[in-house]
């Protein structure tokens, strides 16, 4: 707001030049100067001066009534600009896998939150091929997932790791496959499900189709969703083993599925996590700061090192 308004106002609701001064920290002389000087502007008197302080002319109500909407406007104005750069700065658009968001991703989520409440946060929950689809797109700044095979060359994304996963398996708590170690044909006797999205436009992504490459697939399981939710609940209402990382085994256990213990000579399928990230945005603070969150977010976790 004008400086010199602002002294304006300042001698209106004090009602004294002295009084005025003392709380702009600025001396008398300088203050009755700057008034003087808005008078001129303005080409009119602003104040009525006595012995006993000095009070609006008519002129001068008509600016202070204006010039209080103006405080007002100018307010609203420094608000809505910090808000933007809060906004700017601190503002997440990540994507992740269920996994992900369930073990670290929420609670750092829910922390940025209480540290930022004026930034938007937008978290997109889906497999790895649909975030990589909107890292792609720019519609978000960075993603954790599985590490995808044969992504095509023109797909020029950096790949950060954080370590291997491993598959688990859970069925409902009666389930037959309960109570002994098992084998994985045992396992895979009975019909699976897994939350993975069949979208082929994503298949631009990887390199030539007749190529094969080792993608999570929906054929060959009884029931597929790009709902997490909706896999779990099939678990529960028959004998299928809902597929996902061992990782949210206490998780699946909250929401009523048991994980199937395996036998020990059995190795397990195993899937790299990571952070992926566009080249030119690496060196971005901002991003670079999310980056380093995640990363010790998922130090907590029980990951295999990476090879």
């Amino acid at each position: 707001m004008d400086k010199s308004l602002e002294q304006f106002m300042a001698v209106t609701e004090l009602g004294s030049f002295v009084a005025a001064a003392e709380r702009l920290f600025v001396s008398q002389p300088a203050l009755t100067y700057s008034i003087k000087k808005l008078e001129e502007s303005l080409g009119v008197r602003l104040f009525e001066r006595s012995s006993r302080g000095v009070r609006l002319t008519t002129y001068g109500e008509t600016l202070y009534k204006n010039s209080l909407i103006m405080r007002r406007l100018y307010a609203n104005a420094l608000e809505t600009i910090e808000r933007q750069k809060s906004e700017h700065e601190h503002g997440i658009s990540i994507g992740t896998g269920y996994s992900s968001w369930t073990l670290f991703l929420k609670d750092f989520v829910v922390a940025h939150f209480r540290d930022h409440p004026n930034a938007p946060i937008n978290v997109s929950i889906g497999n790895a091929m649909r975030c990589m689809e909107q890292l792609w797109a720019g519609d978000i700044s960075l993603f954790v997932g599985h590490q995808i095979q044969g992504l095509a060359r023109e797909v020029d994304i950096d790949f950060i790791p954080l370590g291997l996963a491993k598959d688990g398996y859970f069925v409902r708590p009666d389930h037959p496959l309960l109570g002994q170690p098992r084998r994985l044909a045992d396992i895979f006797a009975y019909p699976t499900t897994m939350a993975f999205p069949p979208e082929s436009r994503q298949k631009r992504l990887l390199i030539d189709s007749a190529i094969p490459v080792p993608q999570p697939d929906r054929f060959g399981h009884a029931f597929t969703s790009n709902s997490m939710r909706a896999c779990m609940d099939f678990a529960r209402d028959t004998d299928a083993v809902l597929i996902h990382s061992d990782l949210l085994a206490a998780s699946f256990a909250s929401h009523g599925l048991a994980q199937v213990e395996i036998d020990g000579e059995e190795m397990l399928p195993s899937w790299l996590l990571g952070i992926y990230v566009l080249p030119e945005r690496r060196t971005d603070p901002h991003v670079r700061k999310f980056i380093e969150l995640i990363r010790k977010g998922a130090s907590a976790l029980d990951l295999q090192a990476p090879p």
